[in-house]
């Protein structure tokens, strides 16, 4: 079911940062920064439509479950720890209407941010050699004023550019590079894959691979989320 426009740009900009706040106040470490594999796990609950307050609730029963053990043989140091609680408490709110609030929610970035953004991304694909997705980019850059006022479909936008990105850089990653990430997942995601269904696993392997490209070629996410 498609949100109501009046609330997308409010809920989309705020879930990465209220899971992100909300995770370090439960754990009572503020400094603690998430790990590559926890902003893959994020977009993988973005992307499946999990509501954000389901997160947050997962994240506390989570630590709720830890603290009344006995043992605590080690701290949490992971969202993937609470996967299968945020899981849980995703299928209990299946079927509950949100209530829309009625108000619009302002963008959270002003035009000329905006078009900086778009200016800077697209002078980094074409450094890179990446010329037709920077071509779209310029093109969207032309014609920013109207993008702005529907930030929704802009963001649509910028996600079908990624994903051409990200199938460009996949081509031309080595045999080599390929084996370093599987590797480098499959020893992080150990101690959490008894807590994810296999469809949150593969989600969450595409999330990590797609983020390990674009760091490894030094380039950046095209979504306006990024743009902060």
């Amino acid at each position: 079911m498609t949100e109501p426009e009046s609330e997308w740009t409010g809920n989309y900009f705020n879930y990465f940062t209220e899971i992100e706040e909300h995770f370090q106040r439960v754990r009572g470490t503020s400094l603690f920064l998430l790990s590559p594999l926890d902003w893959a796990l994020i977009e993988t609950w973005k992307n499946s439509e999990v509501p954000l307050q389901a997160v947050l609730r997962g994240i506390e029963l989570a630590f709720e479950k830890w603290r009344s053990r006995k043992s605590k043989i080690r701290m949490i140091n992971s969202l993937a720890y609470c996967a299968q609680a945020v899981l849980e408490e995703a299928q209990r709110m299946a079927g509950v209407a949100q209530p829309a609030s009625g108000r619009p929610a302002a963008a959270p970035f002003e035009l000329e941010e905006l078009r900086q953004y778009l200016e800077t991304n697209a002078r980094l694909l074409r450094d890179a050699g990446l010329e037709d997705v920077a071509g779209s980019l310029g093109r969207l850059t032309q014609d920013v004023e109207q993008h702005y006022q529907d930030l929704e479909q802009l963001e649509q936008r910028l996600g079908a550019l990624e994903e051409k990105m990200i199938a460009t850089l996949r081509v031309q990653q080595t045999e080599d590079q390929l084996f370093d990430a599987r590797r480098a997942l499959d020893i992080e995601l150990r101690p959490y894959r008894n807590k994810m269904t296999a469809e949150q696993l593969t989600m969450l392997e595409k999330q990590y691979f797609e983020r390990r490209l674009l760091e490894q070629a030094n380039l950046p996410r095209l979504s306006l989320f990024y743009l902060r």
